[in-house]
């Protein structure tokens, strides 16, 4: 089946009219309060690591991210689970809140193996020809073959990314099989795929900027204090919830689109 944009957009503006309300209270759960939550527990998210090495900037960030590693670890489970509830709402037998919860506990295991299948695979596949062509042929080599490994890398990810909703729409709780079942629906329109999640990415990109420097302005007015942080910990929350309702509408319409109606939508058209 062909890819077509239009029909993906038009379908995600649907699903986002029509399941808002709920779509929002999952968001607003497992996005928006985990993420303000960060921010008054790792202030620096905010305002920046109070101290930094100018001579080995890297250093610093890689102890910030040493000593705070465990918030970021669990905002992670946190929001996978989140994603993978708002994912439940959009099946066609149209689940409660409580069940869609219970839908992303239940897959959040099964998702979390097929990630590390993804980046082991990758790792594998890709980050050992760099390291050797790095290794034989210097530094120039290594950046050649990083390149073409980049654009592989973009590859991969448009071929794997309806995992998630073969897994939670699908029902497929085999990490292997819904990796195969992702690159399966997306083939013949990769490039169709990633020119409609670039053409997103960009579109996002720019009002993200936008929020991100009025929410650096407030912080910057009201100081460096619980106040401050507060305000821009909320921008950045509401952010991250809309963009994750966002995308998880877009993967549903997407996978709806190239996956045919579910067995739910068939049977309520012949009631």
């Amino acid at each position: 089946m062909k890819f077509d944009m239009g029909r993906a957009w038009s379908e995600t503006t649907a699903m986002l009219g029509a399941n808002k309300e709920l779509l929002a209270v999952i968001a607003g759960i497992f996005i928006f309060l985990p993420n303000l939550a960060l921010a008054m527990l790792v202030p620096e998210m905010m305002q920046g690591p109070a101290e930094v090495d100018p001579e080995n900037p890297m250093a610093t960030m890689q102890a910030f991210y040493a000593e705070n590693g465990i918030w970021f670890f669990l905002l992670a489970i946190v929001q996978a689970i989140g994603t993978l509830s708002l994912l439940a709402l959009l099946h066609d037998r149209r689940p409660t809140v409580g069940e869609a919860i219970r839908t992303g506990l239940v897959t959040l295991l099964p998702y979390i193996a097929a990630q590390l299948i993804i980046m082991l695979g990758v790792a594998i596949v890709l980050g050992v020809p760099v390291g050797i062509a790095t290794g034989a042929g210097g530094a120039a080599a290594g950046v050649v073959v990083g390149l073409i490994a980049a654009i592989v890398l973009i590859y991969i990810m448009v071929k794997v990314s309806l995992v998630s909703p073969e897994m939670v729409l699908g029902g497929t709780l085999n990490p292997l099989t819904a990796i195969a079942n992702s690159w399966r629906l997306t083939k013949g329109n990769s490039l169709r795929l990633f020119a409609f999640y670039l053409l997103l990415l960009i579109g996002v990109g720019v009002v993200a900027i936008v929020i991100a420097m009025i929410s650096g302005l407030f912080v910057a007015m009201l100081g460096q204090n619980a106040a401050g942080l507060l305000v821009g910990g909320a921008l950045n929350g509401v952010l991250a919830a809309i963009w994750s309702v966002l995308i998880v509408c877009v993967v549903a319409a997407v996978y709806r689109q190239l996956s045919g109606p579910s067995t739910e939508a068939v049977s309520e058209t012949f009631e």
